[in-house]
């Protein structure tokens, strides 16, 4: 009687587990390698030229404070949006830094790895001769009977006259030069590396502020002197180097006639400047495009407009206010300015006054006052006064260039305002005073600037043009010279090429040469295919 045998149970299997993860590290150095790739660097590169865009067309608080206070007035609700995406201060913007800081690290962390990898190659010897040479793209034989010695010692000497690295390989003699444009295309990169480096060590360190100064008027340089001033996140106003600058007169000169009438050929003005208390004053012809330069400071000439000149009597016939008031250009052609003048020490009420002013004023067509050219060749005024509390004595701040109209009472307004002439004097209406309008002055818009960084960016980008020209017309070369000894005591030359970018004539040169040095003789002719003779 069988047995049956009893069934086998399977083993159990232990759970499988579960794939561990790259972890922590694995991340950080996946999340490096895709930041110095050269690919998120082009990214950045073009983020950080997007960036720029805003700065071209809106208007930036270290540049034009007051034009983008009129933006604000002009744009209420737009406005305010571009300002919580910092787009009035484009180069100080949180994202703007962010992007910046990280294209230098995405460079750095790219170009210091080539280079040490470049230095090891420029250290390495030549690689040695391909099996069939010829299957290269540039490629030549023939035979000689030169001794393969011979010919090697000889390509030796040629490739090393022609500035190859030679290096020799059992029956074969290998070359390479071209290393240059890589050299040169790490040259490019380590250059813009300086250059972010320059341009934001100056940005941190340096400064820049904004000043108008009228005709026998200067400034200190000193934070209150400035209308504007702005210093990099590492500044302090101690570092400001102790010079001052005077404006003794200006100039400017425009096309009296033409198509192009009113265009300004030439703006000048003459100024004197002393660095520090013991240094001599010294004088200055300050151009557009030819900055002053004092204490590692630029000067720069920005504009100019014209301030014309009151005496204000009160209500009780003492002198008020007399001096040059700035007024602001509205039309940059003709020089049309308009501008305000407060005389909060007028008795029995203050007074104030908005202005326009016309450098050489015609009447148009509707009988209304216009300039009709930017020169002061007929200059002349008008004025609507105001009276009342200005609003100064509560501590608020006041724009120089803005009347608050709020608590004041209007006593010349309307068809009865009249352009004033130089030496005319307007009688206000009920006993309030008298304005005499004393001719004008000539103001300047000055920009002192200090960026320490400014001689290395200039270097670091001409060293940036030259490495990346020399990586465009360096090409990188090999040549291989192999030869053979073959049957009936002859020698087999092969040379091979191969170069980065296409041909180029080197390869043609150094075979021709070759021949020349050890040149190719005709196959000797077989004792079978001799000529017949005739037999005697």
């Amino acid at each position: 009687m069988s047995v049956d045998a009893p069934e086998t149970q399977a083993a159990p299997q232990a759970p499988r587990e579960r794939p561990a993860g790259i972890g922590l590290f694995g991340w950080l150095r996946w999340g490096w390698r895709q930041l110095t790739s050269m690919r998120t660097a082009l990214v950045l590169l073009f983020l950080v030229a997007l960036g720029t865009v805003p700065g071209s067309f809106l208007p930036q608080r270290g540049l034009a404070p007051e034009k983008v206070t009129a933006f604000f007035q002009q744009h209420k609700t737009l406005a305010p949006w571009l300002d919580r995406l910092s787009l009035f201060d484009v180069f100080a913007a949180p994202w703007f830094a962010a992007i910046y800081i990280l294209l230098f690290v995405s460079l750095a962390g790219c170009v210091l790895p080539r280079a040490k990898h470049h230095f090891v190659q420029l250290r390495s010897r030549p690689p040695k001769a391909p099996r069939n040479l010829g299957r290269l793209p540039e490629s030549a034989s023939y035979e000689t009977d030169a001794a393969p010695d011979e010919v090697l010692a000889e390509a030796r000497a040629i490739l090393k006259d022609r500035r190859f690295r030679v290096d020799a390989h059992d029956d074969a003699v290998a070359a390479e030069k071209g290393y240059l444009r890589e050299t040169g295309n790490l040259v490019f990169h380590l250059a813009l590396l300086v250059l972010l480096f320059a341009v934001g060590s100056g940005a941190a360190f340096g400064y820049k502020g904004n000043v108008l100064v009228t005709e026998g008027e200067g400034f200190s340089n000193t934070v209150a002197s400035y209308d504007a001033f702005k210093g990099g996140r590492s500044f302090t106003a101690s570092k400001l180097p102790p010079f001052t600058v005077w404006l003794d007169s200006f100039s400017a000169s425009y096309l009296p006639s033409g198509p192009n009438r009113g265009q300004p050929t030439n703006f000048s003005a003459k100024v004197r400047y002393q660095n520090g208390l013991s240094s001599p004053v010294r004088s200055y012809d300050l151009k557009v495009n030819h900055p002053l330069n004092v204490d590692g400071a630029r000067v720069y000439l920005l504009g100019h407009g014209y301030a014309p000149r009151f005496t204000v009597r009160d209500g009780k016939g003492q002198v008020a206010f007399q001096g040059a008031v700035p007024f602001l250009p509205t039309n940059e052609a003709t020089y049309a300015s308009e501008g305000v003048i407060k005389v909060p020490d007028a008795q029995p009420d203050q007074l104030g006054f908005i202005g326009l002013f016309w450098p050489t004023a015609v009447p148009n067509q509707q009988g209304k006052v216009v300039s009709a050219f930017p020169a002061a060749w007929n200059p002349q005024v008008a004025l609507f006064a105001f009276k009342g509390d200005l609003g100064l004595s509560n501590g608020a701040p006041q724009s120089v260039y803005k009347l608050e109209t709020g608590k004041l009472k209007p006593i010349l307004m309307g068809n009865k305002v009249k352009p004033l002439a130089a030496g005319q004097t307007l009688q206000l209406p009920g006993g309030a005073g008298s304005v005499t309008f004393d001719g004008y002055r000539q103001y300047v818009t000055l920009q002192v600037n200090h960026d320490p960084g400014r001689v290395p960016a200039l270097a670091a980008g001409i060293v940036a043009i030259l490495g990346i020209v020399t990586s465009f017309l360096v090409r990188r070369r090999r040549v291989w010279v192999r030869a053979k000894a073959a049957e009936g005591g002859r020698t087999v030359v092969q040379v091979g090429g191969l170069t980065l970018g296409g041909a180029t004539p080197d390869f043609e040169a150094i075979v021709e040469r070759l021949k020349k040095a050890a040149p190719e003789q005709p196959r000797s002719t077989a004792p079978d295919e001799s000529p017949n003779m005739d037999e005697e």
